[in-house]
């Protein structure tokens, strides 16, 4: 078990989600249950699945909720393509938040590169029961 908050993943996707949240303030009024609600829902789940997966006990469940932040981090990367598509962020906004998205992406599969060593290292350095 570990602090969640000592991963970098961690603080990209926290930051992403806050300006996610700040940034659908000023979306339409009709897609509050809509776009808005489904943006922030999968920006919130990345931060979220790390911090439960640091909870675990094991490096397996930790890799395991990482490939869930991924489905949720490629939910924010289309989600904010239609934000975009449909007039509701600024060009500028989008880049920047893509950025951002791009970011949390290539962190969490740097993280989930590193379990997948340490536990590779783990199961090299214990002795054969054959």
């Amino acid at each position: 078990m570990q602090d969640y908050r000592k991963l970098r993943s961690w603080e990209f996707a926290h930051e992403l989600a806050l300006d996610i949240y700040q940034v659908t303030t000023i979306f339409p009024e009709t897609e509050k249950y809509g776009l808005v609600f489904q943006l922030r829902r999968a920006a919130a789940s990345v931060p979220t699945n790390l911090a439960e997966g640091c909870a675990k006990n094991s490096a397996a469940d930790l890799a395991r909720l990482i490939q869930i932040a991924m489905g949720s981090i490629s939910e924010v990367s289309y989600l904010l393509l239609l934000a975009k598509d449909l007039t509701y962020l600024k060009p500028e906004a989008y880049f920047r938040l893509d950025q951002e998205t791009q970011t949390v992406r290539k962190n969490l599969i740097a993280l989930q590169k590193k379990i997948c060593e340490r536990q590779a290292a783990l199961k090299s350095s214990q002795p054969s029961l054959s």
